[in-house]
């Protein structure tokens, strides 16, 4: 049986003059790139200089909206309104898109992020709102979403393509949700346990939680974030152990076609 499975990182997040990481040492290690809208981070000039440079390595790309939080880098929950919600995604969606056709590029994925995308794991109303605003703008799109979460529920319900998202360089609790950031051993930053998380994920559909439960969870693709220090190392190693164990590496599209 051969293994397959897309490894995604979350990009283009860097602003002005601050630089984030070296996209063109890190990409050659992922199929999918989620790049960031304006909202939660990124600007335009960096936007499109992450766009050509997926486009140089040959990488699926994909849009990453957040909420409209610079300062604290989409990661503080918002409370906003459902139309409201539904203009952000289609506004940030287009943003992307308009440089991605410059480029002769199609869009794979939408992947929400940050206190977005933990908000709309359980929350139907932002859920439903992400889901059809997706599918307003192009119903070919795949939404990537937490296995078990109401973003996949909503996903099925309308009839869009959604891909399995599972997390390996971040600890679960046993309710199968992200360790907060803020508490101990949240983010693993070890590539030994972040692989062996992986393969579990892959071959056994379970993960362990950080207190040792094992949570059923599923994944088409794999998420390595791209501020997570020492990503570059942490992205190559995992790329090179996932395959000296026969596991093949594919973008969404294809695994999902």
């Amino acid at each position: 049986m051969v293994r397959t499975i897309d490894l995604n990182v979350d990009a283009g997040e860097s602003y002005g003059r601050w630089s984030l990481v070296n996209e063109e040492k890190l990409f050659p290690y992922v199929t999918s790139v989620n790049i960031a809208c304006g909202f939660h981070a990124g600007d335009p000039f960096n936007i499109w200089r992450t766009v050509k440079i997926a486009k140089k390595l040959g990488k699926a790309v994909g849009a990453h909206p957040g909420f409209p939080d610079l300062m604290g880098f989409g990661r503080r929950p918002m409370e906003i309104k459902n139309d409201e919600l539904y203009t952000y995604i289609i506004y940030q969606l287009g943003a992307l898109d308009a440089f991605l056709r410059i480029e002769n590029l199609v869009m794979q994925h939408v992947k929400p992020h940050g206190a977005l995308y933990n908000m709309a794991w359980t929350r139907e109303d932002y859920a439903e709102t992400i889901v059809k605003a997706i599918k307003a703008y192009n119903e070919k799109l795949i939404l990537v979403a937490p296995y078990g979460s109401m973003m996949v529920l909503k996903a099925e319900e309308y009839g869009l393509r959604v891909a399995y998202e599972a997390f390996i360089d971040r600890a679960y609790e046993r309710n199968g949700r992200l360790v907060p950031r803020g508490k101990p051993g949240a983010v693993i930053k070890d590539v030994e346990k972040a692989v062996e998380q992986a393969l579990m994920i892959i071959d056994k559909g379970i993960v362990k939680s950080i207190d040792g439960y094992e949570v059923e969870i599923k994944a088409h693709t794999l998420c390595i974030h791209g501020d997570t220090p020492d990503a570059i190392e942490f992205a190559r190693r995992v790329n090179e152990k996932l395959r000296e164990v026969g596991i093949e590496l594919k973008p969404l599209g294809e695994i999902l076609s």
